[in-house]
């Protein structure tokens, strides 16, 4: 096996759930490494929560060796200390990764699921399948965050290997017909 050019950590941050994905690049192809989800729901003090995401965050670095961490931003709802809460749980997630001098990007929830499933409202279901087609998976957990923390490393693969913009495309059916190195 070739040393990978590179390994990206993608996070899914939550206060009782947080989803990660790992992906090795090797010759700009993306490969599944790993992806689980941390439990944090049992734990009732946010400070402790907070805690956790950060050592845990910390081990996932130790046995991975990420170049990169990618994140999904909070989104904008309605209620404003589940966004304080969720914004603590990124922030100690980001500041994790920026202690062992891994850099950060972060992307929006849309930005993601248009990535990977050409739509930017997708389900989580469709998130999932789509990953599992692209990067071969053959088991979708139960717990969809997994899947949601390896398809914000996805989107930054994507991102970092933008296609050229002198194409134009009809939709994701002509996008995918136009590249179909996108689907293997």
């Amino acid at each position: 096996m070739n040393k990978a050019d590179r390994i990206i950590l993608g996070i899914d941050p939550g206060t009782n759930i947080m989803g990660y994905g790992i992906l090795e690049i090797e010759s700009k192809k993306p490969r599944f490494i790993d992806m689980n989800v941390i439990h944090l729901g049992k734990i009732s003090d946010p400070y402790l929560k907070l805690q956790k995401i950060f050592i845990d965050t910390l081990e996932l670095i130790d046995k991975f060796h990420p170049d990169e961490m990618a994140i999904e931003a909070p989104f904008f709802g309605k209620n404003v200390q589940s966004m304080l809460k969720l914004g603590r749980a990124q922030g100690v997630a980001i500041a994790a990764a920026l202690s062992r001098d891994i850099p950060v990007s972060e992307y929006a929830p849309r930005k993601i699921k248009m990535a990977i499933t050409g739509l930017g409202a997708a389900s989580k279901e469709q998130v999932a399948n789509i990953l599992a087609r692209i990067l071969d998976i053959n088991k979708i957990p139960k717990n969809l965050d997994a899947t949601d923390g390896l398809a914000v490393a996805l989107c930054h693969f994507y991102q970092d290997n933008a296609i050229s913009t002198d194409k134009s495309y009809k939709g994701w059916t002509d996008y995918l017909k136009k590249n179909p190195h996108r689907m293997k």
